[in-house]
């Protein structure tokens, strides 16, 4: 279906990835597809240590002595799904379809960030009317769990003065800077105890139908986060009912915004309608708080399979980890004074989880500004030094500064200007991007990031505007033909 879209070409290899399995660290087989591609149209192909892929193409006739430009996307996919979605990214392909001007897939992510940019970097390696001086294209690992293959790109391989990354989210903007980030994580010391006899009922409750989300890109849309709801609930609304928690959990990647989570309770059947009453009530408030952000909020409750080994936590590791979490900061926590509608620091609470007799949390903290990251860093340190939490800081990575001086950055305006009469938006995104790691082995290399429309990436949600594909499109051809101009 999508090869009957125009630019047939790059549709047809962004329907060839879908096929592929391909989340982070599952990159073989989409490894063996770019290497086959490139042995099929004699085009140079090397990898280094990572895994990184980089594809090297001369120029077309007369553009030989144009300074060479690198192509950059990386090969990985957030794996997110619907729970009532059977899907296993191991294995299974996803299914895109078309609907109302956009792609979408059937139950789960697309895996359109960042899988359009890398059949836009192959398209114009194999499209005979792209002009182009010397071109490469660099493809990473693993950019959606840590930036692993950004961080191990080693100085020399890449010859290219100039770069273009394909992973930004909204055409019409050009991003010349990204975030800094940096992953806390936490743990406490899970201990049991026995049910108390007068508790006969166990249930499990469900906050879900929540959004999600990219927790860099959608982190100021207002959306809720499913782990800090459910434990809200637990530490304000539940509090006068004598419920004993038995596990809490939710998200399931440190940078996709948790759009569902759980909690396992004992209680007394007796107390069930009024927690039941509270529910509907908390329901009520969410929906009343966030409105159109958050229309399909779902709270249920519902017993847990008799089979399953049933037991509680003490009430010590019960008080702990509720009012950790329900005090954790998370969300926006400044917007840049520099960039008007940026969003400065942020952090997402994207993983919590009881297992192997430890109760863990991952964040994941973003920041334009080093100190406001530190600062953040030293709000989540001392909450963890008052519960008692033992604490992680671990996959730092640097920001990408702006340099509005950049050739690059000069060229793509102009030629955004003459294509579409219009002048693109000039700004910085809060997600990370690599760009900032490439700096570190090449540090005089200009670089800017495009991408085609992406709504809600990291989420079954996500989706890509096939009119804005158009665009892109349009404009990375213009700028390889422009090449020249940079000298």
């Amino acid at each position: 279906m999508l090869a009957t879209l125009t630019e047939k070409t790059v549709w047809r290899i962004f329907n060839d990835i879908c096929k592929i399995p391909h989340p982070s660290h599952h990159e073989q087989m989409i490894t063996k597809y770019i290497v086959d591609f490139a042995n099929m149209h004699n085009i140079a192909c090397e990898l280094d240590k990572a895994g990184n892929i980089l594809l090297r193409k001369a120029a077309t006739k007369g553009m030989e002595n144009c300074p060479s430009i690198a192509l950059q996307a990386h090969m990985d996919m957030v794996p997110q799904k619907n729970e009532d979605t059977v899907h296993d990214f191991l294995i299974d392909p996803i299914q895109p379809y078309i609907e109302d001007g956009w792609v979408k897939a059937k139950g789960t992510t697309l895996g359109a960030d960042n899988g359009v940019g890398l059949a836009s970097a192959l398209a114009v390696l194999i499209d005979p009317a792209v002009e182009h001086g010397p071109i490469e294209v660099l493809v990473t690992t693993a950019e959606e769990t840590g930036m692993d293959g950004a961080f191990a790109l080693q100085p020399n391989w890449l010859q290219s003065r100039y770069l273009i990354n394909t992973d930004s989210e909204k055409e019409g903007e050009i991003f010349t800077g990204c975030a800094g980030g940096v992953e806390f994580g936490t743990s406490f010391a899970v201990t049991y105890a026995v049910i108390p006899e007068s508790n006969d009922s166990y249930v499990r409750i469900a906050l879900k139908g929540l959004k999600g989300g990219h927790s860099g890109c959608d982190i100021h849309l207002g959306r809720g986060n499913a782990i800090k709801l459910l434990a809200r609930f637990l530490a304000e609304y539940a509090q006068d009912i004598p419920f004993r928690l038995a596990d809490i959990s939710g998200g399931s990647l440190r940078n996709a915004i948790p759009r569902e989570a759980f909690a396992e309770i004992s209680l007394k059947s007796s107390d069930l309608p009024a927690f039941k009453d509270l529910m509907q009530t908390y329901l009520s408030t969410l929906k009343n708080e966030f409105g159109e952000a958050e229309p399909t909020i779902q709270f249920t409750l519902s017993d847990v399979d008799d089979n399953k080994v049933k037991r509680i936590l003490t009430t010590e590791n019960q008080v702990k980890i509720i009012n950790w979490l329900n005090a954790a900061p998370n969300g926006v926590i400044r917007m840049s004074s520099d960039m008007p509608n940026v969003v400065e620091t942020s952090l997402n609470l994207g993983i919590m989880e009881i297992k192997n007799n430890q109760a863990n949390g991952l964040f994941l903290i973003r920041s334009q500004r080093d100190s406001a990251k530190d600062a953040v860093v030293s709000s989540l340190i001392s909450l963890c030094k008052l519960t008692g939490a033992e604490y992680e800081i671990s996959g730092s990575y640097i920001g990408w500064e702006p340099n509005l001086a950049s050739p690059l950055l000069q060229l793509v305006k102009t030629k955004y200007y003459e294509i579409f009469s219009e002048n693109p938006h000039i700004t910085v995104i809060h997600a990370g991007l690599e760009c900032g790691l490439f700096k570190k082995a090449y540090p005089d290399m200009d670089m800017i990031s495009i991408g085609p429309t992406i709504v809600s990436p990291h989420s079954p949600d996500e989706k890509v505007n096939i009119q804005s594909v158009y665009r892109y499109w349009e404009l990375l051809i213009a700028l390889l033909k422009s090449a020249c101009h940079l000298k």
